[in-house]
């Protein structure tokens, strides 16, 4: 039989697909770091230079050895060449990041365009639709009578 480490104690977050607190503040601290680096155009790919890319998000995997970076160019322009410029570049920014985040070992970065911009459009779409909008319409109006209904009571 096995004892678990304090470190794997269950935690409920990990439980429903959520990310510990360790992941989120050194995905957060990667972001902030690539968001930096970009900044400053150190970069050599003349693709990456002068290019105004945002970091949405990193996620990092449990171990910490692995890094998404979500990233956006502005305007949503020439994305898949400047998705294709970081990718070339990912050595580049895994080295200067493990310098900068004191972590031991410094997380394999990946980079992918972010798509939550064009879900909150298609989803936008979906509810102006007119048939979409009635049925929303119509709930919201059950949902007041009922509110009325049980304040009354």
């Amino acid at each position: 039989m096995s004892r678990r480490r304090h470190s794997e104690r269950a935690n409920p977050e990990r439980e429903k697909g959520g990310h510990s607190q360790r992941q989120l503040r050194v995905g957060e601290e990667l972001r902030h770091l690539l968001a930096e680096l970009l900044e400053r155009g150190e970069m050599r790919d003349p693709d990456l230079r002068g290019a105004s890319i945002t970091v949405t998000a990193v996620d990092v995997s449990p171990d910490l050895r692995n890094a998404t970076a979500f990233v956006m160019p502005l305007g949503g322009q020439h994305g898949d060449r400047l998705l294709a410029a970081m990718r070339r570049a990912a050595p580049w920014f895994r080295a200067r990041v493990g310098e900068r985040a004191g972590l031991r070992h410094a997380p394999e970065i990946r980079f992918e365009i972010d798509r939550t911009f064009d879900e909150a459009d298609r989803i936008g779409a979906l509810l102006r639709r007119p048939d979409v909008a009635r049925d929303v319409e119509e709930s919201d109006r059950d949902t007041k009578a009922a509110d009325r209904d049980t304040k009354d009571v």
